[in-house]
């Protein structure tokens, strides 16, 4: 058994990390709030402009933008959205995995410190990585979106996905691969995120001719590079909510198991401490006898 010493040194060890948890617990709960409600917020607009693209783009020529036009992938371009620090449970290493999957050529653009320091560990190609605020500024994710399909455009990259977590709610965070450009199925797209339902299927097969004002083409150069930008904005809301969420999971479960230790090592304190008062008690009852 440890020394009533050695117990007294983990107890207040262990009072310490139950402390810090908590604190940390506190502080990822109030920015889950406001993350999740950002990103809660801004879904019903990014469907509706993904569901409109999806019913206008088989009206129009694929050759009117090079955004619609499908082509020979050899090199995929990925956003890979990771947290920029850890203590949040198996949220990077469910994206890791994702990425260990990955064997066709690719170029990686990477959101969050630990992204790229596993690309740089398992020296994948990275192109750029970005920072972004916790309240996740539009102006911030456009530069990622116009900097991605610069490369998408020159031809550097033939595809723009990304590997993020996707948040449902606050227990639980699926890593995903979606696709963004070339917008060549936006239809499987939506049913994906909303499932199938007579409103969206009526949208979809709406055979009604359609008045493009000014044309199209001015149209879709307007829109899609909108879209692209907001449909990335959309998506690193979702990562942020999905961080602070399983931070504060993580953390209110390590604070549980601190309390929960802490107890074990009160109680085997008390044990070590009744037994050295009674083998005190019986060597002077021993010494006594001797000397009787």
């Amino acid at each position: 058994m440890a020394s009533t010493r050695d117990i007294r040194r983990r107890i207040k060890s262990v009072k310490n990390t139950r402390q810090i948890t908590k604190a940390m617990e506190l502080v990822a709960a109030s920015k889950m709030k406001r993350a999740q409600n950002a990103a809660l917020a801004g879904r019903p607009y990014t469907l509706l402009m993904g569901t409109m693209l999806a019913s206008l783009a088989p009206r129009v020529d694929a050759s009117l933008h090079p955004f619609l036009q499908p082509r020979e992938v050899k090199t995929r371009g990925i956003l890979l959205v990771t947290t920029d620090k850890g203590l949040c449970g198996p949220l990077n290493a469910n994206l890791f995995k994702l990425v260990a999957e990955i064997k066709s050529p690719a170029k990686y653009v990477v959101i969050g410190r630990k992204g790229s320091q596993f690309l740089a560990r398992t020296r994948r190609d990275v192109v750029a990585d970005f920072a972004v605020h916790d309240r996740v500024p539009f102006a911030e994710v456009r530069k990622i979106g116009e900097f991605m399909t610069k490369l998408f455009l020159d031809g550097t990259i033939d595809t723009i996905e990304t590997i993020h977590p996707r948040f449902k709610n606050t227990l639980v965070q699926e890593p995903e691969v979606r696709p963004i450009l070339p917008l060549a199925d936006l239809r499987h797209f939506i049913e994906d995120l909303l499932g199938k339902d007579e409103h969206r299927e009526a949208e979809f097969s709406d055979t009604r001719e359609m008045l493009v004002e000014p044309d199209p083409q001015q149209v879709l150069e307007a829109l899609l590079p909108f879209y692209v930008n907001r449909h990335l904005y959309q998506i690193v809301l979702s990562a942020k909510a999905s961080e602070h969420s399983a931070r504060m999971v993580a953390m209110k479960t390590a604070k549980d198991n601190a309390t929960k230790l802490l107890g074990d090592l009160t109680l085997e304190y008390n044990k070590a401490r009744q037994a050295a008062i009674t083998q005190e008690i019986l060597e002077i009852a021993a010494a006594q006898f001797a000397n009787a």
